[in-house]
């Protein structure tokens, strides 16, 4: 599933292409994605343009003139700049038809992807409201992490991987930022110390804009790829290596599995 850095390259791969366009159109070919597409967007958003294209957690937001288009790519979705004449593949379920014969196509073969549309506020809608802070935001800080733990019996790892404690650090950010930060990742959130947050907070932050400055390096743009920026080649240090040796103690990282999920550690150098 594209995580918080993946889904922020695909917007800023996206915007150049985007920003100030005028909708000219909208072809829908399959609407029954995780939830249906709305009935008669080509008539609701012709002619808008679009002023802007943010991001929340994973979400993706053009704003136009009456309201926003809510997009996220689900398990397997993509977003692609083309010519609107690039004739359609199988799973190429709905083009943005915009500027000079160019759209946004929405790629999705497992269907888990969505697209809304919205009038009023879109981050009070249910998708949204709820969601913690960006992890890249001054909000997530030390303090913040240290009061929303405490007490908390669940295992760190599960906690900064909770949307509604912070957005977008996926299974991979978490478990190298706690190599990172030197924490283990079935420690209870309680039981990490302030000094401790500190570290992973910044850790956190640092391995995100990593992935990110990674992604703005290795997939140069939207039109002539396939729109699916996947996880960044960086140096992960314990990520899917386990039995190799700790890049800095040569211990033999491990693996466990916990809330369905891999999680990778070096038994060494976290604790």
């Amino acid at each position: 599933m594209p995580e918080l850095p993946e889904v922020e390259t695909t917007r800023r791969g996206i915007e150049p292409h985007l920003l100030n366009k005028t909708v000219t159109g909208v072809i829908v070919r399959q609407s029954q994605l995780r939830w249906p597409v709305p009935r008669a967007l080509d008539k609701k958003i012709s002619g808008q343009t679009i002023h802007a294209i943010e991001r929340r957690g994973k979400y993706i937001l053009l704003k136009l003139d009456t309201g926003s288009i809510m997009l996220h790519l689900g398990m397997s979705g993509s977003l692609r700049v083309l010519n609107s004449d690039t004739p359609p593949e199988k799973h190429d379920h709905v083009d943005l038809q915009f500027g000079s014969h160019q759209c946004l196509r929405l790629r999705d073969p497992r269907r888990f992807g969505s697209l809304h549309w919205l009038t009023q506020d879109p981050y009070q809608h249910k998708l949204l409201k709820d969601l913690g802070p960006e992890p890249l935001s001054n909000i997530f800080d030390k303090e913040y992490l240290f009061n929303r733990s405490r007490k908390r019996k669940l295992a760190i790892k599960l906690f900064i991987m909770d949307s509604k404690i912070v957005v977008g650090v996926g299974n991979i950010y978490a478990s190298e930022a706690l190599f990172r930060a030197g924490i283990r990742p079935s420690r209870p959130a309680g039981r990490v110390t302030q000094k401790e947050y500190d570290k992973l907070v910044t850790a956190i932050k640092q391995v995100l804009k990593d992935a990110i400055q990674s992604g703005g390096t290795t997939l140069q743009d939207f039109t002539n790829s396939d729109g699916k920026p996947g996880y960044f080649k960086q140096a992960l240090h314990v990520y899917g290596r386990e039995g190799e040796a700790c890049h800095f103690c040569k211990s033999l990282i491990k693996h466990r599995v916990m809330g369905q999920r891999a999680t990778y550690y070096c038994p060494n150098c976290q604790s």
